[in-house]
This record gives C-alpha cells, structure tokens and sequence, in this order.
C-alpha cells in the first residue's frame, strides 16, 4: 500500500470536547480488524469506513444523533459474508463505551425513545446496568438486502448483542409498525442513539444504584 493510500484509509482526528469520556478500542482477530475511538461529549462528528455503505449510514445515524464523536474502521472478511465485520463492530464499540462511561458516577442510566421515520416507529428501551441482555423484536417485512455489498437486515440484532454483551447494558428494541425496511432499520438505530444521549448525559455526582457499583 503506497503512503498515500495509507493516509486515506487512516482514522482522522475528532475533536475532543469531554476528553475525560472517551473510550479507545483496537480489536483484531483472523476475521476483522477494527480501531475504534468514542468521545461520549461530543457533537455527533464521525468519521466511519466499514466497507458495508449501509452500515456506513446507520452507525452514522448513531453517532449524529447519540451526539458521540466517533472514528471507526473496520477490515473484515466481506468476501465470506458481512456477518463478523458487523457483529465485531458492535463488540468494539460497545468496548469503546464501557471504557468510556467508567463507573457510570452521575449518570442517568435509563432511558426510553420512540422514533418514527415515515410509516415506521421503534420503541428503544435502554439502561446501563451492568447486566447485558438484548431483547429485539424488529422483523422488518420488506426487503432483505441493502446496499452494495450486500447487508443482510438480520445482521443489526448481531450488532446489537455483540454492543450490549460487551458494553453490559440493557436494551430493548419494538418495533411498534413499519413496512419499509431501510425505514425500519433507520428508525432502531435513531431510537437507540436518543436513548444513549438521555442515559449517558451527567445530571449530579451520584451512582444511580443502591448496590453502589454499576
């Protein structure tokens, strides 16, 4: 790869606003590489490359609207499917997250959202408890690829598991109706994105848990 290609694929820098949140995650395996940097206080600025446009476009609804900076790269094996580059992105940034958040002292924690985008709604349902679980019922009816290469609907529950397991949270996905897919998905990933802006946002100095460890 010649100097220039390299300083094309290369993460760019995203301002730093609440540099004390910010998590860095560099996650490789013999089926992705992935290199992820988070700043939870920032403006929605994001810099994204995981060779799937689609997904492109949805985890850039999520750091928009979520308002985190956010550099991601992903290197994944799409000549088998998009499956590990999907499912490994979420586990690094849900990584990302954890480290970001730290103890979680003064946070919100919970959170809820109802997005609408056209005919579609998704309730998301989200707290950072510290027990990771994913309840997603999202069956888009339409259709079933997007995007070039293709991205199969189904992989965004893989994404979201693989998020919340290793992020340790709770989080919960309806879709309450819908008939487009692309309107679907757009919508799950919005909701969550306004729920992680309300849960994450510091109101006070206190660990909102009676047990004291989140």
């Amino acid at each position: 790869m010649t100097d220039a290609a390299r300083a094309d694929t290369a993460p760019q820098a995203v301002p730093s606003v609440g540099a004390w949140r910010v998590g860095k995650v560099q996650r490789n395996t013999a089926e992705t590489q992935i290199d992820v940097t988070l700043h939870l206080d920032g403006t929605g600025r994001n810099d994204i490359s995981t060779g799937l446009p689609f997904f492109d476009h949805m985890l850039a609804q999520l750091s928009k609207h979520a308002r985190f900076d956010l550099v991601l790269r992903t290197a994944g094996d799409l000549e088998v499917d998009a499956h590990h580059a999907v499912e490994d992105t979420g586990i690094a940034l849900g990584e990302a997250m954890r480290q970001a958040w730290g103890d979680k002292a003064g946070v919100r924690r919970f959170a809820s959202c109802v997005v609408p985008l056209d005919e579609a709604a998704v309730e998301v349902v989200l707290d950072l408890s510290g027990r990771p679980y994913l309840h997603y019922d999202i069956e888009p009816p339409g259709e079933k690829i997007l995007g070039d290469p293709p991205f199969d609907p189904q992989l965004c529950e893989e994404f979201w598991r693989g998020l919340a397991m290793s992020a340790g949270i709770t989080l919960h996905f309806v879709m309450l109706r819908g008939r487009n897919t692309h309107h679907i998905i757009e919508a799950s990933f919005k909701g969550a994105a306004r729920a992680f802006h309300d849960a994450v946002r510091i109101t006070d100095d206190v660990l909102p848990s009676t047990k004291g460890v989140l």
